[in-house]
């Protein structure tokens, strides 16, 4: 399979945002119910220049991933939550490993030293890839939030959070 990474464009919302609604339906990738509306929303608050795509051979969107700082202190100013969600039809292919190593160079060029995630623990796909790029799981935070939708709608949710410290970024 020949995938290519490249910068997210507003062009490629419309595919972004079904990849998100697909893993929203899952209950198993984020607290969030619903994709926001448009690329400009989803944009809010996102690490400039992190924002990447998936194409497969063909040219079409088979996945996305997104940095989003951690806090907005000065002091977190390297910390940032890495996001990466695959096409089903696409996930097994090795698509999600390509986003995460982009996002890892990239945020390393930006002198991020840490990338964080919050990982539902049902989700074993989405621990493992994380554990294959260099992430540790530092902590379960139980009972972390309450499901709004879904097939666990009701249901408080723990989440698995990993870490992956930069060899490169943050060391001076």
């Amino acid at each position: 399979m020949n995938t290519t990474i490249v910068s997210m464009t507003a062009a490629d919302w419309p595919v972004v945002a079904e990849i998100y609604r697909e893993g929203i339906a899952t209950g198993h990738s984020t607290f969030a119910s619903e994709s926001p509306a448009n690329f400009s929303e989803w944009n809010k608050g996102k690490v400039v220049g992190c924002n990447v795509i998936a194409r497969d051979e063909a040219g079409l969107v088979i996945g996305w991933a997104c940095l989003t700082p951690s806090s907005d202190r000065c002091v977190y100013v390297g910390v940032a939550e890495v996001s990466v969600y695959v096409a089903g039809a696409a996930r097994g292919r090795g698509v999600g490993d390509l986003l995460m190593r982009e996002m890892i160079a990239r945020s390393e060029v930006l002198g991020i030293w840490t990338l964080q995630a919050g990982v539902f623990p049902e989700n074993k796909s989405s621990i493992a890839l994380h554990v294959r790029n260099g992430f540790r799981e530092v902590g379960r935070r139980e009972r972390i939030g309450k499901m709004t939708h879904g097939p666990f709608a009701g249901q408080w949710r723990d989440t698995v959070l990993l870490e992956r410290r930069s060899s490169v970024a943050g060391r001076s």
